[in-house]
């Protein structure tokens, strides 16, 4: 069992496998040039699955793998099957913009992939333009189409902004409910590299959209979860609020994250890390797992994030294409 030094369990892995995105999204990266890390930088899969195994054994159950775009780098399918085999019945899951799932939900599926959540940010060709900087609405809906046809349980990600999508909250909650998808929307989480003519929408005023058509009952969290789940109780269907800018957020955090070239990230806000990537490359397991207990034990109590109105709001350095949010 893994304890961080505020007593809590982590038993959960974020893995970054690339910070290449095929989207250009106002509130993650608008303005990156397409110019990477060079592939020689990233650890190979063999070098994270190493890790990988280190952190399975010492109690990690639940494995989600992020970007930028994780589809984007080529033979995931390779990779979660590496995991799947070393130890079955793991929750592990992954994070996609679903441009590239028509293409590679079933290879996914195959390999023991277990659930996705995709971002799906408005239902109008033109804003979804806006937001990701192409044409690409389209292309999602047949991804996420295709990951249910092929049995990949999903769930949805919205990100409302004020004058962009903030009039399309129901819109989405609608298109989930029929699909028997989960919704979640997520506060926006300021940061330097997203646009910032950018004003998102407080949790509460997300809740007042949805209150406008229907009544709602709080749930609260479910154990780790960052989400803050409520029930429509016309319909009898569950969404979630992710807001990290709660005061509670971070009582029961359970989570690491490690990026493509190894940097093994204690806290999303914070950017100190540690990195794993001399240690693997050397086949250093010892070495690997030393760097995990330092990261635990220098994990903050909370982020720095606050319930202050937006405009008040402290804003992170990190590059959230580098962890995968």
């Amino acid at each position: 069992m893994l304890i961080d030094g505020h007593g809590r369990e982590v038993n959960y892995l974020r893995i970054s496998v690339t910070e290449r995105c095929n989207f250009r999204c106002q509130y993650c990266m608008p303005e990156k040039p397409f110019s990477w890390v060079p592939k020689e930088n990233l650890l190979t899969f063999e070098e994270l699955f190493l890790f990988v195994k280190v952190a399975i054994d010492a109690g990690v159950n639940k494995i989600r793998l992020t970007g930028g775009e994780p589809l984007l780098r080529a033979d995931l399918d390779t990779f979660i099957k590496m995991i799947n085999d070393y130890k079955e019945g793991l929750d592990l899951a992954l994070t996609t913009n679903a441009f590239l799932l028509p293409e590679a939900a079933q290879r996914l599926k195959d390999a023991g992939l277990k659930r996705l959540n995709i971002s799906l940010d408005t239902l109008k060709p033109d804003v979804a333009a806006k937001i990701a900087g192409k044409n690409v609405l389209g292309q999602v809906m047949k991804g996420i189409d295709k990951a249910l046809e092929v049995g990949l349980k999903v769930k949805i990600n919205m990100v409302p902004l004020k004058g962009i999508n903030d009039n399309e909250i129901l819109d989405i909650l609608d298109y989930g409910r029929a699909r028997d998808i989960k919704v979640r929307f997520i506060e926006y989480m300021e940061n330097v590299h997203a646009d910032q003519a950018l004003k998102g929408m407080h949790g509460r005023e997300i809740l007042e959209k949805v209150k406008e058509k229907y009544t709602i009952k709080a749930l609260g969290r479910e154990g780790a979860s960052p989400s803050f789940n409520y029930l429509i109780q016309e319909l009898d269907y569950e969404f979630g609020l992710i807001d990290p800018h709660k005061h509670d957020f971070c009582e029961n955090c359970n989570r690491i994250r490690l990026t493509a070239e190894g940097n093994l990230i204690p806290c999303l806000y914070f950017d100190e890390a540690l990195s794993i990537a001399e240690s693997v490359k050397k086949g250093d397991i010892q070495g690997a797992a030393d760097v995990l207990a330092q990261v635990l034990k220098d994990k903050p109590k909370e982020n720095r994030w606050s319930e202050d109105e937006l405009e008040d709001r402290e804003i992170s350095k990190r590059a959230f294409y580098e962890t995968g949010g």
